[in-house]
Formats: C-alpha cells, structure tokens, sequence
C-alpha cells in the first residue's frame, strides 16, 4: 500500500482526497519508480480544486512532477536504482502522477536526475524550473545576450518565474522582476532581480507600439501583459512565452512584428522533445545556483496538499512548493 492524492468524479461531484492505494491500481507502464519527492503547481491546483478541465480520465492522481528511484523496469535505458525527474507527459491529466508513493509510467518520459542535485532538490526545479530553462534557451537561440539590453520576467514571484530571475542573473543578464507582490521585493532581489516592477500597468490597455525597452522577456501570464510586453519590445527582440495566468486572449496588433522584428516564440514543457528536456536539465546543473533553490522552496506535509491547491491558484504561495512522499530516498 502507498499513500496518495486521488481526484474522482461522480454523481457526488467532483472531489479530491488522500487516500491508501495498492500496486494493482497503478496504470499500464514500463518502468515503476518509487516517488522521494514531488510537487505542486498552479496545473495541480487548478486539478485538485476542479477550477479548470485539466483532468481528463478519472480516477487521477494529480502532479505533473516526480523525482525518485526506479524500483522495477522493462525498459531497456532503465534499472532498478537509477535516480529519475518527470515532468508533463500528460501525467496528473491522462496518466497518474506524482503525488503517489509509487508511479508507474512509460520509460521514453523519464531523465537521468541532472547532477549536482538531490531527489528534493530536482523536484524544487521541478516543471517549472525546466520550463524556465527553456525560456532562458529560447531567448539565447534568438540571439538575445546580455548586451543587448534588459529582460523582463513576469509572474516573477511564482515557480516558473522565480527560477527564470535566478538563472537569467546569473548568466549576467540585467533582470526586472514583474510581480504584484510588492511583499516579495526583498526575495526577489536576492535572486539576482536588478529592479522590481508592479504589474498592474501592464494589465491595462496600451499602445500598439510603446517605447523600446526589453531585449528579452519571458512571460507566463499572456492577455493583456503579453501584448504590452510585445509593443515595448526592442528591435529584434524576443519574447519567450509559456503562460496563461492572466488570460488566453492576446489583444495585440502585428505593429511590434512587422515594424521592429519582434519574435514571440511559444515555449511548452508538457511535450517537449527528450533532446531539449536533456539540454535544459544539463543547463540547470550549470546555471542554476543550488544554494538558491533553498530560497525559492516552500516544502509542505502531504496531508496539506488539498489545502495548499487553492492558495496557490489565489497567488499566495511564492516559489516552488516541494512535497515529500519518500523523503528519506534523497
């Protein structure tokens, strides 16, 4: 028996609770690995409150992220005792995930765990670290270095955007943290964030062009930020964009493309190709100051998951939240 989060859906509504489950349960798979960390994100939130038609196959066990041990393995580049991350692949949608004490899941998903990091550590980067990492690599394949000028993260106190402030800093880029926290200036500072933004201007209608500014951005809200984002783009600069907190809709015009060359070049970490998820994770090992995923981790008890899915659709979890399920694998 192992412990888990099970979201169900029946003619009594829709509902999520921690539960006992048994192997039997577990779905079709060729590798079984035996879960030391996993984690909670706005996907997971939006899963477990049923705010938002993530699941799509019941029952599901929410977590779109692991880091653990293979314990038994069909596959050919996997055996027992290999240290292991997934991230996306539909897991905690259409394939249980990670907030189990056991998951069982296709081989081809799988990464080696990136040294220098522990299983806990791994988790904290987690989704969405690696979907910042491929932000970060996406705006160096476009030719955006640190000369060119400032970078703009949004949504910069929340996991995807605290880790891209972190890795951009360090990589020498100047970085303006987008944030309405104010509360999180002093956090964000220490990340390596050169000056800290409100975004409520951006949240509002503006030009189609506005004054250059960004060299570079990345984005995870969309809507109207993005589109003011666009318009105050320096010549040739790119956005990488990989979000929709703030909407679906982008109310922009073809101006910031077609008149200074703007690129907006779409980032997703869910089907991402095992080539780019292995040049992320080995960037991250490089890039990515491990003394600072103490900084940007919140780690909570298991029996806190349910409550927690809600704090964090409100805004009101900074970071990474880490879970342990086997903590004592690493």
């Amino acid at each position: 028996m192992f412990k888990a989060i099970l979201i169900d859906k029946d003619d009594s509504g829709y509902h999520a609770r921690q539960t006992d489950l048994d192997d039997d349960r577990l779905p079709a798979g060729d590798v079984t690995v035996k879960v030391g960390w996993s984690t909670l994100n706005y996907k997971d939130g939006l899963a477990i409150t049923g705010k938002s038609p993530v699941v799509r196959s019941f029952p599901m066990v929410p977590g779109i992220d692991l880091a653990g041990v293979v314990e038994s393995s069909e596959h050919a580049d996997w055996k027992p005792g290999d240290r292991v991350v997934l991230n996306g692949w539909g897991v905690g949608e259409v394939h249980w995930g990670g907030l189990a004490g056991r998951a069982r899941l296709k081989g081809d998903w799988l990464v080696p765990l990136a040294s220098p990091f522990t299983l806990r550590q791994a988790a904290a980067i987690g989704t969405a670290g690696y979907t910042a990492m491929l932000c970060v690599l996406a705006l160096e394949r476009h030719g955006v270095t640190p000369d060119k000028g400032e970078v703009l993260v949004t949504g910069a106190a929340g996991g995807v955007g605290s880790v891209a402030v972190a890795v951009l800093a360090k990589l020498g880029y100047r970085v303006v943290a987008l944030t309405g926290r104010p509360e999180e200036a002093d956090y964000l500072t220490r990340l390596g964030a050169a000056e800290i933004m409100d975004r409520a201007p951006f949240a509002e209608p503006g030009k189609p062009l506005a004054k250059e500014r960004w060299a570079g951005a990345v984005d995870v809200v969309g809507g109207q930020t993005l589109a003011n984002i666009c318009a105050q783009m320096k010549y040739r600069g790119t956005v990488a964009a990989c979000g929709l907190a703030g909407g679906m809709s982008l109310p922009a015009t073809v101006a910031p493309f077609i008149l200074r060359g703007v690129t907006l070049a779409g980032v997703d970490s869910v089907m991402c190709p095992r080539p780019d998820r292995l040049e992320a994770w080995q960037r991250l090992g490089r890039d990515l100051d491990p003394a600072l995923l103490d900084e940007l981790t919140t780690e909570i008890g298991f029996d806190e998951v349910i409550p927690t899915a809600a704090r964090i659709l409100e805004g009101k979890v900074r970071g990474r939240v880490v879970v342990p399920v086997n903590p004592e694998l690493g």
